[in-house]
């Protein structure tokens, strides 16, 4: 059964883009140094032959050591995709006009739901603790505490593709090829993000490769649902 108007129209997709807070590890104070290497070390994150400086790259998945630099978000309205991102150097103020946006995008006069790939354990946290540390307001759809099961209006179509299996991780990209979807891993992929952000200084193919995500998400979640896939010439970006 297809989905509804209002329910396709009530979603907002979206996705982050992160990197480490500064370009590596030498740049970074010498107290979060060694903090750093006390968390890569008890978790035994650190690869085969890898030194603790060299792994600072991957600094960016954590949010006490990252931060985002790219906020993504598609919301569909009469069978058109529209894309809008937040992106720049400035944390904070991405983070506010993010904040702003969902807190007044209100299709049917209605509060949004927000949907990720893997969002739960990634997206969502990720934003609601960099928007502690830089002082900010959470807002009320990322705040979940002392929320029942139900309440919460979080979205995350690696929980929907799992039905109950929680013994899988399944990326973005396997789930669009096995559907049938346009990969949007074509130019970079997330590994490559710190790199075109603090050596290319490439913002904008960051950007767009995170607009490519989140087209590609939107159509996983419409095909999970049974829905109408959303065509490239029906895409908009015009809100950039």
């Amino acid at each position: 059964m297809q989905l509804t108007p209002m329910e396709r129209e009530n979603i907002v997709f979206l996705d982050i883009e992160t990197v480490p807070q500064n370009a590596n590890f030498s740049n970074i104070p010498e107290p979060l140094q060694h903090l750093w290497e006390e968390k890569i070390t008890r978790q035994k994150l650190l690869k085969e032959n890898e030194t603790i400086p060299e792994s600072y790259n991957r600094a960016g998945l954590y949010a006490e050591f990252g931060k985002i630099i790219c906020i993504v978000v598609g919301f569909i309205q009469k069978d058109i995709l529209h894309i809008k991102s937040f992106a720049g150097d400035d944390e904070v103020s991405l983070l506010k006009a993010f904040t702003h946006f969902i807190e007044n995008h209100k299709p049917f006069n209605r509060p949004v739901q927000l949907c990720a790939h893997n969002g739960k354990e990634f997206d969502y946290p990720y934003i609601a603790r960099r928007m502690i540390i830089n002082r900010l307001k959470i807002p009320a759809l990322l705040d979940n505490a002392g929320k029942k099961p139900w309440e919460v209006t979080l979205i995350d179509t690696l929980e929907l593709w799992k039905f109950g299996d929680y013994k899988a991780f399944t990326s973005l990209n396997l789930m669009a090829y096995i559907l049938g979807l346009p990969s949007p891993k074509q130019e970079m992929d997330g590994s490559m993000v710190g790199t075109y952000y603090w050596d290319k200084k490439e913002l904008d193919k960051i950007v767009r490769y995170c607009c490519a995500d989140v087209v590609t998400l939107t159509n996983i979640f419409l095909r999970i649902k049974g829905d109408v896939t959303i065509n490239e010439e029906n895409v908009r970006f015009d809100l950039l």
